[in-house]
């Protein structure tokens, strides 16, 4: 879609966020700046509501820091390096292993003093994936910058988290959203993009985001551009062929060449851009696979995917499992 992302356009301010209690607990965290652990399933609308908070508490944009932690741990050195976002912390460092870059990054973005007002927001998104010894340090510069800087950390699985870290935050869960709070997200985006609507086509997209708020923000801007109103007839006909073929045959593609890092590289925005889970990537994985391999091949991958999906249920980097995966199945196939 080459429209601006409607998600983008039309963000929540704290006022509009559909959940009253995380509307609540995220306003007493304006005046009373405090870590936070904001954690829910994908698609319910963490990230939108930390940077609602965001947006009422500060002034200058630059204090708030958005860290996606992919941006770390599915990288290399030199990716990191050139990010220009960090490069100003690691210029002249090229010797420092990884593990120190990322603290340097976080230690650094942790000690500049707020542009305006007492405090400034880092955030650490996608926190599922913070392995256990940049957690013991991100505690150590928690402690050290606490009176200017409110960490906020986003996941899908708080478990993960190490228990001094979480003793510092304060918890907000947010849940997937009801299909009635989808649809008073939906009907005021619409009214504000001049799109005709009705009922049953809101219901109709709100049954097809299946609690996904991202998704179905998307859905309806997908059906708003290809027929120019949101009824339940044209969202049947827009959405019911919508779907991530592309993506999951460039995924085989890459890892049969083996290309490993290019696939990585595709799940990585299904997961962080799409609102897939590692479960249910994996399931369409192996559908789109189905449709492509037989005999051996197929039943190998089947056989790899039976042993990583535990790691999915219990893991705590749904990327590094699914990309060791297709690594695997990969090196099999051109034996």
């Amino acid at each position: 879609m080459d429209a601006p992302l409607w998600t983008e356009t039309h963000a929540p301010g704290l006022d509009d966020l559909p959940q009253a209690s995380v509307r609540d607990r995220l306003d007493r965290a304006v005046d009373e700046p405090m870590n936070l652990v904001v954690q829910g399933p994908p698609g319910s609308g963490k990230t939108a509501a930390v940077r609602a908070l965001a947006e009422r508490a500060h002034e200058d944009e630059n204090d708030l820091v958005e860290l996606n932690v992919a941006d770390f741990f599915d990288r290399t050195k030199k990716e990191i390096r050139q990010d220009p976002r960090f490069e100003q912390f690691l210029t002249g460092r090229s010797r420092m292993a990884k593990r120190d870059m990322i603290n340097r990054v976080l230690k650094e973005s942790a000690s500049y003093a707020p542009v305006s007002g007492d405090y400034k927001t880092i955030v650490l998104d996608n926190a599922e994936a913070i392995r256990e010894d940049f957690q013991q340090a991100l505690r150590r510069v928690m402690e050290r910058h606490h009176r200017t800087t409110q960490f906020v950390i986003v996941t899908r699985q708080p478990s993960t988290l190490i228990a001094p870290v979480r003793s510092r935050c304060f918890p907000v869960p947010v849940r997937a959203p009801t299909a009635d709070e989808i649809e008073g997200v939906l009907a005021p985006i619409l009214d504000a993009e001049g799109v005709d609507y009705d009922d049953d086509g809101l219901e109709f997209v709100a049954g097809y985001a299946d609690g996904d708020l991202r998704k179905a923000i998307l859905g309806a801007q997908t059906t708003a551009v290809e027929t120019g109103e949101v009824t339940m007839t044209t969202v049947h006909e827009t959405l019911s062929d919508v779907g991530y073929g592309d993506e999951f045959a460039s995924i085989l593609d890459s890892a049969e060449a083996g290309e490993v890092a290019d696939a990585r590289k595709t799940v990585g925005t299904l997961l962080d851009d799409e609102g897939y889970d590692g479960q249910s990537l994996l399931a369409d994985l192996l559908d789109a696979a189905r449709k492509r391999y037989d005999g051996e091949t197929l039943a190998r991958l089947h056989r790899l995917a039976g042993e990583v999906d535990h790691d999915l249920v219990t893991g705590t980097d749904d990327r590094l499992h699914l990309t060791h995966l297709l690594a695997t199945w990969a090196q099999g196939a051109d034996a």
